[in-house]
């Protein structure tokens, strides 16, 4: 049997729920194909500022008041520094978003699909995407069918839409089968990461913060959920997790008793589920869109998480998509001015962060993290950034980020021994080849 859609989303993430409401609001039948049956656990729970708009325009801004822990900003802690350094939205470019959440994901995730539903958005659960094809004959309405073979259990099903949304986040379902996905040889990271009991928190309105720690082979997050559980993670170069020797838990508990400043916050913490580890963290495609379809959030590409940028680009890429397709499927002729604006929007994102995540372990970066000064307005501009304010920025805002990027390049020049130093453990750290595969 064909079952047919306007529409066909694989994914129900965030990226997969915001595209498929926006578009079911605007009269499209949407289905989304979502392999797990909500809620499951996601790694990625702190939101940006910038999400604010997103989940107002969706409807959910109470529930996710409701489940969420206000965030007003970030600590940074350096091993080479004495004090802490703490960042607050509210002294960004744009004053008027000054905090955001930090939420579990299952819960989170859930929430956002339950909204879909509502707006007329039929989803399925436990249905796995299996095949797509793409007809080069044109159907009856103008578009250019798609089909994709689907399955929940043994039994198979078959679709035909008029456009396709690759939201399948790491599982990169288009890309893999284009074979355009590219491992980021810049930022080879890996992780291990779990939620623990018992954390202490930062005192009073600042509880809700995320925590940045410096160490040796990477740094940490550490996220506090609204239920009394906080997330930990540890990002580190590939050589590093290649390394571990016993159980992942172990390895975990051993890496965060190498930080002293973390150790001393969880001197009294113990694991709360289980350790979960990943490799190759970094990946982009070389194309974001075809003819008939888009590739949205992690879908089309990943990067290091240091700035909690994961959920706001998965949704706002969801946000910029909805409008491209509704140009598509309502007007063909606009089609391809409409995706190469998305294509546009889509990879500034990524660029804009990465150029800090590449150097955000550099001594440089790290100094002016721990002591940022607003000369010509450069504090609140990377201020302005961390909370995601990177699309629709007007020229004072980047003439300020071009400014701090030279004073990281004077600062760096001037200490020119220590640059070339961190250049060339960098350039090794990032190698995946340095020690085989722990058994």
């Amino acid at each position: 049997m064909l079952e047919k859609c306007d529409v066909l989303v694989i994914g129900g993430g965030p990226a997969g729920s915001t595209v498929s409401t926006l578009l079911a609001r605007r009269g499209f039948s949407v289905t989304v194909l979502e392999k797990d049956v909500h809620p499951r656990f996601h790694i990625g729970e702190s939101l940006l500022p910038a999400n604010l708009p997103i989940l107002h325009e969706l409807g959910v801004a109470d529930e996710v008041e409701a489940i969420g822990m206000r965030k007003w900003g970030i600590e940074f802690v350096s091993p080479a520094h004495s004090t802490t350094s703490l960042l607050e939205f509210a002294d960004a470019w744009d004053k008027s978003l000054n905090y955001s959440y930090q939420v579990r994901r299952s819960e989170f995730d859930e929430l956002l699909l339950r909204n879909a539903q509502r707006n007329g958005v039929q989803v399925l659960e436990g249905e796995r995407a299996l095949a797509v094809e793409f007809d080069d004959a044109d159907d009856a309405d103008g578009g250019t069918p798609v089909r994709v073979t689907s399955a929940c259990g043994d039994s198979r099903r078959h679709w035909q839409a008029r456009f396709l949304v690759d939201a399948s986040g790491r599982d990169t379902f288009l890309a893999n089968r284009f074979k355009c996905k590219l491992k980021n040889r810049k930022h080879n990271s890996s992780a291990l990461f779990a939620h623990f009991e018992g954390v202490e928190r930062l005192p009073g309105r600042l509880e809700g913060n995320i925590s940045i720690f410096w160490f040796e082979h990477g740094w940490f997050w550490l996220i506090p959920l609204h239920d009394g559980i906080t997330s930990i993670g540890a990002v580190c170069w590939p050589y590093y997790l290649k390394s571990r020797k016993g159980s992942v838990e172990q390895f975990l508990l051993q890496t965060i008793a190498s930080c002293p400043a973390l150790a001393q916050r969880t001197r009294n913490a113990r694991i709360a589920g289980h350790v979960q580890a990943t490799g190759n963290y970094s990946y982009s495609s070389t194309h974001s869109y075809g003819r008939r379809y888009v590739m949205i959030g992690d879908a089309y590409a990943f990067i290091d998480p240091v700035f909690s940028s994961g959920v706001y680009l998965a949704m706002s890429s969801a946000a910029i998509g909805a409008d491209a397709i509704e140009t598509c499927l309502n007007r063909p002729a606009d089609a391809a001015a409409a995706l190469a604006r998305f294509d546009r929007e889509v990879r500034r994102g990524p660029r804009e962060f990465s150029w800090f995540i590449y150097r955000v372990t550099n001594p440089t970066m790290r100094e002016l993290f721990m002591a940022p000064r607003n000369v010509l307005r450069t504090k609140e501009a990377l201020l302005g950034l961390l909370a995601g304010h990177i699309h629709g920025t007007g020229a004072a805002m980047r003439a300020a980020l071009l400014a701090f990027k030279a004073v990281y390049y004077a600062t760096s020049l001037a200490n020119l021994r220590r640059t070339i130093a961190a250049w060339r453990r960098r350039k090794a750290n990032i190698r995946d080849d340095r020690l085989p595969e722990s058994s």
